[in-house]
C-alpha cells in the first residue's frame, strides 16, 4: 500500500506551476487567514514540492482551526466557521471530496478535514524522521476515526520502522527517535536574503564593524569547498573553492591585541531561577547597596545588569514584558538543553521582530548571517515511499516541537494571531533562522554543574571564517571578545600582518583531525577541508595504510 501523499509529482505539475500555486494559497491565506481548506490545500504543494515539514506545519495550522470551527467558545470560532462556509458555499472543497464527503455542514466538514490533518502530518512527520511525533498523530487521529485504514496502515508501519532501527521486538512509543532532518536552502519564494557581496552590504558592515573591531574590515574571500565524507572528493573534478564573507586586518595586530568586542541581545540561557540578565545572560552583580542591577518597570521578575542592558532591551522585551513566556524551554532534560536553547534563540528573535515591527528575516542580527545553504535543486529528492528517510543532503535537524508546536506557542503567549501573521511567522521563516543560528550560535556552560545554559548570535563575530590552526582566540562572558593568540597551532608566535584574514575556531582544536571534523560540522555544514585538516588526515591516511600493509 502506498500513500499517494508521498509521491512528488513533478510529472503531474512542473515546479514553476507548484510554486505559483503555492504564491496564490499564500495570498490567499492573506486575505483569508482563517481558511483550513486553503493550509490543506499548501500543504499538498508543500508535499509535491518535496517540502514535508512545511507541509506538517500547514496541516497542523489546519488541524488547529478545525478545533476552531468545532468549539463555539475558542478564540478564532467565529472567524473559521465563516471562512468554512465560504468555501462550502459551492459545495465540499475538491481536495475533502476523494473522502467521500458529500455533506456541506460545516461541523461535518471539519471532522473530515480534522481526519485529513492527522494523515497528512503522520505521513509528513515520518518523512522528517520525526517517528514518535508521527504515530501521536497517527494514534490522535484514530481517536477521531477508529478503524481508518489509512492511519491505522502508517501506525503499523511506524512501528516496523522502529523495530528495524532500534533492533526491539517490542518498541516503547517513547523511546522513537523523534528529531530528524529537512532541507536547508535558500526557499523559491525567500526575498529578504540580501547580496551578501555586493558593495551595498560590505559598506554597511564595515560601518557596524568599525564601532567593535576598528582594526577589521569584512572582504569577500575563497573558502574551501566542504565535503560530506573526508575523500570522497579525491581526483574528482568538482568545486574545490566557494564564495564568502571574512574578517581581514587593517593593520598589523600584536599577539595578545584585543581585535573586536561585541555586544548582542541576541542572548537567551534555558535557566529558570538562575540570576542571569535578561539582556546578556551574565551573571547579575550581588543586590546590595550601589548595585548597577535594574529590573524592568512593567513586570517583576526581570533583570538586567544595568541601565545600558535595560536599554537595549528596548528592542525586544515589551513584546515579552509581563506575558507568562518565562518558563518556556527553561530547565529542560540536559540532553535536550541545546535544542531548548534554539528554541529560545528564535523565540528572541520573534519578539525582536514583533517589537520592531520587522520582519525576522530583516533583523540586522540575522540578515547578513549565512545559514550554509544548499540550492533548492540539490536537496529536491523525490519522496517515493514510506520507507522513506531524510537523505543525506537533508542536514537542518528538525522536530515537530522545536520547529512547529514550539514557535506557534510563543506566538501566542506573545498574543500575536498565528493564522493572521503567516507573512512574518511562516514555518519555512523559522527553518531559515534555525538554519542560521545553528551554523553561528556560541553556548556557554554553566562553571558548576558544566551544563550548556546560555547561547547568543553575535553577527559580526561570525564572519570571522574557521581553521583549526586559528590566529584568534575568544570569549564570551556578556560581550564577545576576540584576541590576537599569542602562539600558533605547532608552537609558532603568533600576530596578524596587516591584510591577513581573521581566522577563528568552532570546535576543540587539540582534538584529532577526525573528532575536529564530525564536531564542526554541524557548524560548518560539511567537513572541514583547512590545511591543518586535510594535512592530519593525509598522514592519518597514510599511517593506516602502512600499518595495513605491514
Amino acid at each position: 500500500m502506498l500513500d499517494s501523499e508521498l509521491l512528488a509529482a513533478p510529472t503531474r505539475t512542473t515546479t514553476p506551476q507548484l510554486l505559483q500555486k503555492r504564491h496564490d494559497l499564500t495570498d490567499a491565506l492573506l486575505q483569508l487567514p482563517y481558511d483550513l481548506i486553503a493550509y490543506l490545500e499548501r500543504a499538498a504543494v508543500h508535499t509535491d514540492l518535496g517540502y514535508p515539514d512545511l507541509a506538517a506545519g500547514d496541516a497542523y495550522r489546519a488541524l488547529l482551526l478545525t478545533d476552531e470551527v468545532l468549539n463555539e467558545g475558542f478564540e478564532y470560532h467565529e472567524q473559521a466557521l465563516e471562512a468554512l462556509q465560504s468555501r462550502c458555499a459551492d459545495g465540499v472543497p475538491a481536495i475533502l471530496r476523494d473522502q467521500g464527503s458529500s455533506d456541506c455542514d460545516p461541523s461535518d466538514i471539519a471532522h473530515e478535514a480534522s481526519i485529513q490533518c492527522y494523515r497528512k502530518l503522520a505521513t509528513s512527520l515520518l518523512l522528517c524522521g520525526c517517528l514518535k511525533s508521527a504515530h501521536e498523530f497517527c494514534t490522535r487521529g484514530l481517536a477521531v476515526a477508529p478503524g481508518d485504514e489509512d492511519l491505522l496502515f502508517k501506525k503499523e508501519h511506524i512501528q516496523t520502522l522502529a523495530r528495524r532501527r532500534l533492533k526491539v521486538d517490542d518498541v516503547d512509543i517513547n523511546d522513537l527517535p523523534d528529531q530528524g532532518l529537512v532541507r536547508r536552502e535558500i526557499y523559491p519564494w525567500n526575498d529578504h536574503e540580501p547580496d551578501r557581496f555586493s558593495q551595498e552590504t560590505l559598506d554597511f558592515l564595515n560601518s557596524e564593524l568599525a564601532a567593535v573591531a576598528p582594526k577589521c574590515e569584512v572582504k569577500v574571500t575563497e573558502l574551501p569547498f566542504l565535503i560530506d565524507v573526508p575523500g570522497d572528493t579525491e581526483g574528482q573534478d568538482s568545486p574545490t573553492t566557494c564564495k564568502q564573507l571574512g574578517l581581514f586586518a587593517k593593520d598589523d595586530i600584536q599577539p595578545g591585541e584585543t581585535i573586536l568586542q561585541e555586544n548582542s541581545v541576541l542572548t537567551v540561557n534555558n535557566r529558570l531561577k538562575e540570576s542571569l540578565c535578561d539582556a546578556c545572560s551574565t551573571e547579575l552583580p550581588p543586590l546590595e547597596p550601589g548595585s548597577t542591577v535594574v529590573g524592568c518597570p512593567d513586570c517583576d521578575d526581570t533583570m538586567f545588569c544595568d541601565e545600558d542592558c535595560l536599554a537595549r532591551a528596548e528592542c525586544y522585551h515589551p513584546s515579552i514584558c509581563d506575558k507568562d513566556i518565562d518558563t518556556i524551554a527553561k530547565d529542560p532534560d540536559p540532553k535536550e538543553a541545546p535544542n531548548a536553547l534554539y528554541l529560545l534563540l528564535l523565540a528572541r528573535a520573534l519578539a525582536m521582530s514583533d517589537a520592531q515591527e520587522r520582519h525576522p528575516l530583516d533583523l540586522t542580527e540575522v540578515k547578513y548571517i549565512w545559514g550554509d545553504f544548499l540550492p533548492s535543486a540539490a536537496n529536491a529528492v523525490p519522496l517515493l515511499s514510506l520507507d522513506a528517510c531524510p537523505p543525506p543532503v537533508w542536514t537542518l535537524p528538525f522536530s515537530f516541537a522545536s520547529n512547529i508546536s514550539g514557535p506557534l506557542h510563543v506566538l501566542e503567549k506573545m498574543d500575536i494571531d498565528i493564522f493572521a501573521s503567516v507573512d512574518r511567522y511562516d514555518l519555512w521563516i523559522f527553518n531559515t533562522l534555525y538554519s542560521k543560528f545553528r551554523g553561528t550560535a556560541s553556548a556557554r556552560v554553566n562553571k558548576r554543574d558544566g551544563r550548556v545554559e546560555v547561547a547568543a548570535v553575535h553577527p559580526l563575530w561570525c564572519l570571522a571564517n574557521h581553521d583549526c590552526d586559528p590566529n584568534v582566540q575568544w570569549e564570551w562572558g556578556g560581550q564577545m571578545k576576540f584576541w590576537c593568540r599569542e602562539k600558533r597551532v605547532g608552537g609558532v608566535v603568533g600576530g596578524i600582518k596587516k591584510g591577513e584574514e581573521i581566522l577563528s575556531h568552532y570546535c576543540d582544536i587539540d582534538l584529532k583531525v577526525q573528532e575536529r571534523r564530525e564536531w564542526a560540522k554541524g557548524s560548518l555544514g560539511g567537513w572541514c577541508m583547512c590545511e591543518r585538516c586535510k594535512r592530519e588526515a593525509a598522514e592519518e591516511e597514510e599511517k593506516a595504510l602502512d600499518g595495513h600493509g605491514a
